[in-house]
């Protein structure tokens, strides 16, 4: 068959992933089969493929077409995450770029808009990773806004708030003032930056004395209520009961006690905000103190904020510590090194905020997911990251569920009255009506009468349910897709989100299934660049993904990624290591080739070295096949790959093909042939969790198979036990050739002239090899002697020695005269060298390092000198 010069990449894989995506192969029903089932880590509808997405779903694909190949049911299930806070911001900036503000659109109307963009940008990322060869099965999408996936959430939410879990508080919340939005505890990212610590001084009330407070965020005294003091500090004793004024807005303020206080901070004095810092807030819970806010729903100042009204905030803080040192109130600045709360979807800085906010009771729920992770029914891979998980799980917090955003699940609270308490919690608005109807006793109410909470539920509170909701398990607990699907078996995704979703995951596997939704979870590193940053679109490090698929091909990418991605650890990504990725194809292209020219001759027989070849291949197979088992066992991918890439590379193309090659002009025996296919088949099953399109394609090339009979679908190699004997021969026999190949370089003997090998056999090996020895090393016979033979070139291979008799193999005039020229110019250079160390000027004078040099050099052109004569002698 003509196969074409170069491989041929783009129109290989558009190819193949058609012909799977035709034949049906990535969908999975159920069946008497044992699934194996992995949910994708639903990428947000807004997003473009990324190298981390790249990594993610290499290791899945990888995973779900080597199950495929074992015979299990495989089902990875794709989709995309709502992702509110993200999606929200696009679509407010589409509105914006037409002239619509969001505040002037009803929620009825803003949706239409969300929806609008979302089918017409959603699923973008979903269509990058065909690129990739992402065998999901496509059918099976999920979006978690989707009718059912959304009624799950809220069937989860009116359950959990029927057991007492979910309630409604008032609280110190993360305030996002860029989304506009609560985030949880998790949401927020603490980073260390260089601010200033601010020594401010309020006068006390009646007195010419003041006291110094030190704080961080001086435009927060617009919303102080009280000084605060250690009981215990004698230095403030006398302030006890007496009032201060704060600087700027003049309003009076008790100084209270209170051991929060720490009298080594600052100047042991701390002025209290308490609708700016939870802290104060606590303090001024236990010393009922007034609340004032002093920041709208953006970070800039209120009406509390005087003349600052409208400015941001960070704005009012430099203008507010002008007019401080103006009027005296400042007494010094100085650096200070502390964390600041950033929000993990926008960037911008957290305000501590009052607000009334939904929350989920979460120590009672997470028991059974930390529980399940420290007895190992669900492995974390690697296990590094069990301490990280278990400190988080027992210092667990309530999770705020409400997003003040229109884009996501609406939180199906139902007021009927004006309390903060006069609402229901149900399904549906006539649910709900039933409820508020027996609570109230009024007859008269109608749906019309309710009025259901604006805030959206947090988007994590749908994604935790997600291998439960896409099986649709929670509005039908007993179907049979969730019953045979259920538990997953791996998870792949990034430890950054081990708290965010994979915990979740857990906790609402436990409280829904009664079961782990998953057994392991595989935790990738991070990609990284060169200089270990990590890659972003703003540091302009992160190259286009779809570019390095059409440079390279999906294959070589694949190749690419896994080769240095350890699990948990990051992965230092150079376009080099995919260069390398696409240099591996072209390997097994070219091998197959090589196979594809060769002639057949069926009246031939099977020679010696064909015959044991095929039994080494075979047994080294069968060992690096058990090996490769065992790095899947352990979710060590990228070794995984390196074992199979070796045992392509060096075992069958450069050593198995080489041994069974027929001679130049010459024919291939029938038998022979036949098991370099069997084998070349087994190869292809291996590699193609990785490399899915060249193995196809070649496992197509080699005969006509029907779409039962396709490479995505076919059997795992079987485990035959190796014949260590003979794998153990072929090493020892490796380095013979080897060291026939050395010496064929150094003495510049043809490998077109034949050679005689003579062989002293101290180690007693056996001849099975003897006759590939021959053939790779063009030997013409091949004898064994008792004793070193004279005037030979010679190597050792552990004790054996190895002797090439000289005439016949080498040109001796040629090499003698090459040998003499090499022995006068080395002497001649030693001369040189002597001659500088005899100068004792040099000696006594030149740097201790140089004339160590020198006397190095003298030490090499000496031992040079010895084996040049040694050589020569031989020539003799």
């Amino acid at each position: 068959m003509a196969l074409p010069q170069n491989y041929e990449i783009e129109q290989v894989e558009n190819k193949w992933y058609e012909y799977w995506m035709e034949q049906g192969y990535f969908h999975s029903e159920v069946d008497e089969r044992t699934p194996y089932t992995i949910v994708i880590p639903p990428p947000n509808v807004t997003g473009v493929l990324h190298m981390g997405h790249m990594l993610n779903n290499t290791i899945q694909d990888v995973l779900i077409r080597r199950a495929r190949l074992k015979g299990f049911n495989a089902c990875w299930v794709p989709g995309t995450d709502h992702a509110s806070i993200a999606t929200e911001a696009k679509v407010v900036a589409k509105l914006k770029a037409e002239g619509i503000d969001k505040n002037d659109l009803s929620r009825e109307e803003f949706l239409i808009h969300a929806w609008d963009w979302t089918h017409k940008h959603g699923g973008i990322i979903l269509e990058q990773l065909k690129k990739l060869g992402a065998s999901c099965d496509w059918e099976r999408t999920k979006f978690t806004m989707d009718d059912n996936m959304s009624a799950s959430v809220i069937k989860v939410f009116v359950d959990l708030y029927e057991k007492g879990l979910i309630y409604r508080g008032y609280r110190m919340v993360n305030w996002d003032p860029e989304a506009k939005t609560t985030l949880s505890d998790e949401e927020v990212i603490h980073l260390e930056q260089q601010g200033n610590l601010y020594y401010l001084k309020y006068k006390i009330e009646g007195s010419d004395e003041t006291v110094t407070i030190a704080t961080t965020r001086p435009e927060t005294i617009l919303g102080d209520t009280a000084i605060c003091i250690n009981p215990n500090d004698e230095r403030f004793k006398h302030l006890k009961g007496k009032n201060a004024i704060v600087p700027l807005v003049n309003r009076v303020i008790p100084i209270i006690e209170d051991e929060y206080v720490d009298m080594e901070f600052g100047t042991g004095c701390l002025k209290v905000t308490p609708a700016h810092d939870i802290n104060d807030k606590e303090i001024g819970e236990r010393h009922n103190l007034e609340v004032i806010d002093i920041f709208n729903d953006d970070a800039t100042l209120n009406s509390y904020g005087l003349h600052y009204q409208g400015k941001d905030r960070f704005v009012a803080r430099k203008e507010m510590v002008k007019e401080l040192e103006e009027l005296g109130f400042l007494v010094k600045t100085e650096i200070h090194i502390n964390k600041i709360g950033t929000s993990e979807r926008t960037g911008a800085v957290i305000e501590p905020k009052l607000s009334d906010q939904w929350f989920l009771k979460m120590k009672d729920l997470a028991q059974p997911a930390l529980d399940a992770v420290l007895i190992k029914e669900v492995k974390l891979v690697p296990d590094k990251f069990v301490n990280t998980y278990r400190h988080w799980m027992e210092n667990v917090r309530d999770w705020n569920i409400s997003r003040q955003l229109l884009w996501g699940q609406q939180i199906p609270a139902y007021f009927y009255g004006p309390g903060k308490d006069d609402f229901v919690v149900a399904e549906t608005a006539e649910a709900a009506l039933n409820k508020a109807v027996k609570r109230t006793g009024d007859q008269d109410l109608k749906i019309s009468d309710l009025t259901q909470d604006s805030d959206a539920l947090d988007t994590w509170f749908s994604s935790w349910l997600w291998p439960i909701s896409v099986f649709n398990g929670i509005l039908e607990p007993d179907n049979k897709e969730i019953n045979y699907y259920y538990p997953t078996n791996d998870l792949v995704t990034a430890p950054e989100i081990l708290f965010f979703w994979v915990a979740r995951m857990i906790i609402a596997g436990y409280e829904y299934r009664g079961e782990k939704p998953f057994t392991n979870v595989y935790l990738t590193g991070i990609v990284r660049d060169k200089q270990r940053r990590k890659m972003s679109k703003s540091l302009g490090n992160s190259p286009d993904p779809l570019k390095l698929i059409s440079q390279y091909g999906a294959d070589g990418v694949r190749v690419g990624m896994l080769l240095s991605s350890p699990a948990g650890n990051d992965l230092m990504f150079d376009e080099d290591l995919c260069k390398q990725g696409g240099g591996f194809i072209n390997k097994i292209w070219n091998s197959f080739k090589l196979i594809n020219i060769w002639e057949i001759d069926k009246e031939k027989e099977q020679d010696e070295t064909s015959r044991i070849a095929v039994a080494w291949y075979r047994s080294k197979f069968q060992k690096e096949l058990l090996e490769i088992e065992d790095h899947y066992s352990k979710y060590r991918i990228s070794d995984a790959l390196m074992a199979t890439y070796k045992l392509i590379w060096d075992d069958y193309c450069s050593w198995f093909l080489e041994m069974v090659k027929p001679a130049y002009g010459e024919a291939i025996d029938q038998k022979t042939y036949n098991e370099v296919v069997a084998i070349l088949e087994d190869n292809l099953k291996i590699l193609h969790p990785f490399v899915p399109f060249i193995s196809e394609e070649i496992w197509q090339q080699l005969k006509t198979r029907t779409p039962e009979e396709a490479l995505i679908v076919a059997k795992w190699p079987d485990f035959i036990k190796a014949d260590q004997k003979i794998t153990d021969e072929f090493s020892f026999a490796s380095e013979v050739i080897s060291g026939i190949r050395n010496i064929r370089k150094a003495k510049n003997i043809s490998f077109k002239d034949q050679i005689s090998l003579n062989v002293l056999n101290n180690e007693n090996t056996s001849e099975t090899f003897n006759a590939v020895i021959s053939k790779l090393g063009n030997v013409s016979t091949l004898s064994y002697v008792d004793k070193q033979v004279e005037g030979a070139l010679s190597f050792r291979v552990k004790s054996n020695e190895y002797f090439i008799p000289i005439e016949g193999a080498i040109d001796v005039v040629g090499e003698r005269k090459k040998l003499m020229e090499e022995l006068e110019y080395t002497q001649g250079f030693l001369k040189s060298v002597e001659k500088k160390l005899s100068n004792e000027r040099f000696v006594n004078n030149a740097p201790e390092n140089v004339v160590a040099i020198e006397k190095a050099k003298k030490s090499d052109a000496e031992a040079k000198i010895e084996v040049l004569k040694t050589s020569l002698a031989g020539l003799k």
